[in-house]
């Protein structure tokens, strides 16, 4: 029984870690301690309106197929009418009230009452394609907005993925500076030397101090930014985490060309534009073929009591005469032929943007390896100088020195994450 239940415990568990790999799940919004990146985009995801909007636009379009599925089935009604008259002459009622034809006074034997119920069928035998198209067409929509919901989450996730890994170097330098400034203030109590060694010294500690007002500046604004990625409320308070050390892919742009093919869903689109435009045309060539229906309909009526019963089963062919289906034509074959031009700019701009941010993302992966060793080998030599005695200008002058390297270091890592984060963007899935 306990290796039951064990058991039972692991699939649960393991179902709930499979479920949290997708993103757009649903995900606590009150929780705004330690965000990991892909516990960011989840909340900024639930918040976001364009991406809700776009998931409500799905439910609609998949609403809109099931009704053109309907359209294969016959379609009854049910009518039942009370009718008061006053006729000089016979007349047949409106449509609303079922098509009823009342023949006077004289004829229901000078009745000015009249009751009918009936139920009524109509099935479509043929419709020249026009059903058939319109539930393609129901579903080429489907595919669009689908796509378009792709479309806006990729957006949406490349745009926290940004101010997450801007939001972390902030913490980052911020610490750095902060760091900085905390030793030069432990080095110079009491600034030694001459006068002008002085104004040196006081100089370049308002410098320090100027670097660490800029940095904590700069992460106020970082979190400004991420609140506003996670549609949060701007005086919301939100800690993260991560892993800010350099990244790399060994991927090639051959490859990489292909699956932004296969997986960017502007292209998907696109295609899914071509073939409603595809289905469009067959639309307007389904007008010149006729409509066969079958209808059948079942009544009772009188005027004292529904004692009468008509019943009958009809097969009408309906012929339509379309004046301007040559002009349909040519304008469904010109938004065909637009709907090829534009698929092939698309293509031709995925192509580009995989290119401008693969050779990006090459650039920093190799930049930030060597700004990583230049930061090193300072750091190593700033703990070694530690306890040489600190006279004069030169340690302040090597601090700077220092903090722009790391500096330098910590935004070469920032651009290696977002170069990253574009490049998955540019290809459409996760690298």
């Amino acid at each position: 029984m306990k290796k039951l239940v064990a058991l039972v415990l692991a699939l649960c568990c393991a179902g709930t870690v499979f479920a949290q790999k997708e993103y757009g799940l649903k995900f606590s919004s009150l929780i705004n301690d330690n965000l990991t990146l892909e516990n960011a985009i989840r909340l900024g995801l639930e918040n976001n309106s364009e991406f809700l909007t776009a998931q409500q636009e799905i439910i609609i379009a998949e609403q809109k197929v099931n009704e053109a599925k309907f359209r294969y089935l016959p379609q009854f009604s049910l009518q039942g009418t009370a009718t008061w008259f006053d006729l000089d002459y016979p007349m047949v009622l409106p449509d609303a009230v079922a098509n009823r034809f009342l023949p006077g006074s004289e004829y229901l034997g000078g009745k000015d009452q009249f009751y009918g119920v009936g139920i009524t069928a109509t099935q479509y035998i043929y419709s020249g394609g026009r059903i058939n198209n319109t539930l393609k067409m129901a579903r080429a929509h489907l595919k669009q907005v689908q796509s378009r919901y792709e479309i806006v989450k990729s957006a949406a996730i490349l745009d926290i993925k940004q101010s997450f890994y801007g939001l972390l170097y902030a913490q980052e330098y911020a610490k750095l500076t902060n760091e900085i400034a905390t030793m030069a203030d432990s080095w110079y109590k009491r600034p030694g030397g001459n006068l002008w060694q002085q104004i040196q010294i006081h100089a370049l500690l308002a410098d320090l101090k100027t670097k660490q007002s800029d940095a904590a500046r700069l992460l106020k604004k970082a979190q400004l930014a991420m609140l506003v990625s996670l549609n949060k409320e701007l005086n919301s308070n939100i800690t993260i985490k991560g892993d800010f050390s350099p990244v790399h892919t060994d991927r090639d742009l051959p490859h990489l060309n292909l699956w932004a093919l296969e997986f960017r869903p502007e292209l998907k689109s696109a295609l899914y534009a071509l073939e409603a435009d595809n289905i469009a045309m067959d639309l307007a060539l389904s007008k010149r073929y006729p409509d066969i229906i079958l209808n059948g309909s079942f009544e009772q009526l009188g005027t004292d009591s529904l004692d009468e019963v008509n019943k009958q089963i009809s097969l009408a062919v309906r012929l339509p005469i379309p004046y301007n289906i040559s002009e349909q034509i040519a304008q469904k074959k010109a938004e065909q032929k637009k709907s090829s031009l534009r698929r092939a700019a698309i293509e031709d701009k995925i192509r580009i943007q995989v290119a401008e941010n693969f050779a990006d993302m090459l650039f920093w992966q190799e930049e930030v390896l060597v700004r990583q060793n230049t930061y090193n080998e300072l750091k190593k030599l700033l703990k070694k100088a530690d306890s040489s005695p600190k006279t004069g200008t030169a340690p302040l002058e090597a601090l700077g020195a220092y903090s722009a390297a790391a500096q330098n270091y910590l935004d070469a890592v920032r651009q290696n994450h977002v170069s990253k984060a574009r490049l998955e963007w540019a290809i459409g899935q996760d690298l």
